[in-house]
C-alpha cells in the first residue's frame, strides 16, 4: 500500500471549507444526540438520530472517496504506479459496504 501523509493533489480551501462545515453539522448532531441521552428521550427518536448521523457520516466518505478517485487514484494511473492506488481504494470500498 502507498504511503501517504496528505493527498496526491491538495484539497482547496473551499473544498476544506465544505468538509468542515458539514462535519461541524455533525458534530452539532452527535451533541445533540447526547442531550437527548442526557433528557431521557424516547429510545426510538435517539436511534432515529443515530440513523441520520451515520447517514450523514457515510456521505462525507462517500464524496472524499470520490475526490480522491477524481484526483490521486486518477493521477496514479496516469503516472502508472495506480495499482496500490487502486487496491487501497478497493479495500475502503469494502470496508464502507460492511456498515
Amino acid at each position: 500500500m502507498p504511503e501517504h501523509d496528505s493527498p496526491i493533489i491538495p484539497r482547496s480551501d473551499n473544498e476544506k471549507i465544505k468538509l468542515q462545515n458539514r462535519l461541524k453539522r455533525i458534530e452539532g448532531q452527535v451533541r445533540g444526540l447526547q442531550k437527548m441521552v442526557d433528557e431521557n428521550r424516547y429510545c426510538m427518536d435517539i436511534l432515529v438520530q443515530i440513523s441520520a448521523i451515520n447517514s450523514a457520516l457515510k456521505q462525507v466518505g462517500f464524496s472524499l472517496m470520490e475526490r480522491h478517485t477524481k484526483t490521486c487514484v486518477k493521477h496514479s494511473l496516469e503516472s502508472g504506479n495506480g495499482d496500490d492506488y487502486v487496491e487501497e481504494l478497493m479495500d475502503i470500498i469494502k470496508q464502507f459496504s460492511k456498515s
